[in-house]
């Protein structure tokens, strides 16, 4: 088979799914599926549909427009807000798009007429994470003003913390948006449907809350894709970690000297870290570079050490124990973390290889 390539394990896409949509419907949150970091794969979204998320979330209308057109059926929601020069195909690919800014929606509304449908809308609140979202002390005038567009419908709201500064969601910010979500139903005289409280972060507080207030929805990506939620980066107890596998095919074996001889400037990246260690080791490189994945987000074989990575070329340190055992033309399989996965899925060089071991029912 062809290398550089990520193997898609479905089932497990499948399996961690279902795990977290079980275990957040017995808190009263379903869960929109977030295709994003899988480039809008369609196979990656019908696992999440299997394992019974209530819908399916990218950022990037064109992967949207891909699994529309792969014939799923399910409401499809844009999590990014929506470009001004996208509108049109926001409305005609999404049921549901997070917004922040009255001119865009104004847009969204002539869209919406144009195409003889109604789009709904979600309020992004700003909760101290500095990524999106309108002012606390804004929303409701911008919820009210939502009413007065033709062809919009006020849906939501909703919140994104840990992804730009980290902020963890907690239950005081999850409270803080509780209480926003019935002011505005107070004020506007409506009944929200969505209360979108975050993404993966939010797994920790969500699963040990006594009190989940009137969060509803969570949208989530990296905890089904990797088993791993994002605030430490851990397992999650009963999820598989090995859904994706990124595998490189060794192109040169030598015996090298362990550190740089002469002159030492920058790489071709800058800085590079000091390589460690005395004598001589066992360096292999792989086809596999920059262009490709994120060095920093991948986890290694047993007896394989990364020393760095240029554009096309990912140079590691074979150890003694296996040193006999690795050529020229093998293939290593490496895990990623998060950043590697969504570089991977975006490379062109990189082959997608998805395998779906459920047998048809």
């Amino acid at each position: 088979m062809t290398a550089p390539r990520l193997e898609i394990d479905l089932d497990a896409v499948a399996h961690n799914t279902r795990t977290l949509v079980d275990r957040l419907a017995a808190k009263g949150i379903g869960v929109t599926g977030v295709s994003k970091a899988a480039l809008g794969s369609a196979g990656v979204a019908a696992a999440m549909l299997r394992g019974g998320v209530r819908g399916l979330g990218d950022s990037r209308v064109e992967n949207l427009a891909r699994l529309r057109a792969a014939g799923l059926a399910t409401p499809f929601t844009l999590i990014r807000s929506p470009m001004l020069s996208q509108v049109e195909l926001v409305v005609r690919n999404a049921e549901v798009s997070l917004n922040t800014e009255a001119a865009v929606l104004n847009a969204l509304s002539g869209a919406a007429l144009g195409q003889h449908t109604t789009h709904a809308v979600v309020l992004m609140v700003e909760l101290g994470d500095l990524r999106e979202g309108v002012a606390v002390e804004e929303v409701l005038e911008l919820a009210r003003t939502v009413g007065k567009w033709p062809g919009l419908k006020l849906a939501g709201l909703g919140t994104n913390l840990a992804c730009q500064s980290g902020v963890v969601p907690d239950q005081h910010k999850m409270e803080e948006l509780s209480r926003l979500v019935e002011q505005v139903e107070a004020a506007c005289g409506i009944e929200l449907s969505i209360v979108s409280g975050g993404n993966s972060a939010n797994l920790d507080w969500a699963l040990a809350t006594d009190d989940v207030g009137r969060i509803n929805e969570l949208r989530l990506g990296e905890s089904i894709l990797l088993g791993t939620e994002p605030l430490h980066r851990r397992p999650i107890d009963g999820l598989r970690t090995d859904a994706f596998t990124l595998v490189a095919e060794v192109i040169e074996v030598q015996p090298k000297p362990a550190q740089p001889w002469g002159e030492i400037a920058q790489g071709a990246f800058g800085d590079q870290p000091p390589r460690t260690g005395t004598g001589t080791i066992c360096q292999a490189i792989l086809a596999l570079g920059r262009q490709d994945t994120d060095p920093d987000g991948l986890a290694p074989p047993p007896g394989i050490a990364v020393l760095g990575m240029s554009s096309d070329h990912l140079v590691v340190a074979v150890s003694e124990v296996i040193a006999g055992q690795v050529s020229v033309g093998d293939e290593l399989a490496f895990g990623l973390d998060y950043s590697a996965l969504v570089r991977a899925m975006t490379s062109p060089f990189v082959a997608k290889d998805e395998r779906d071991l459920t047998p048809p029912t």
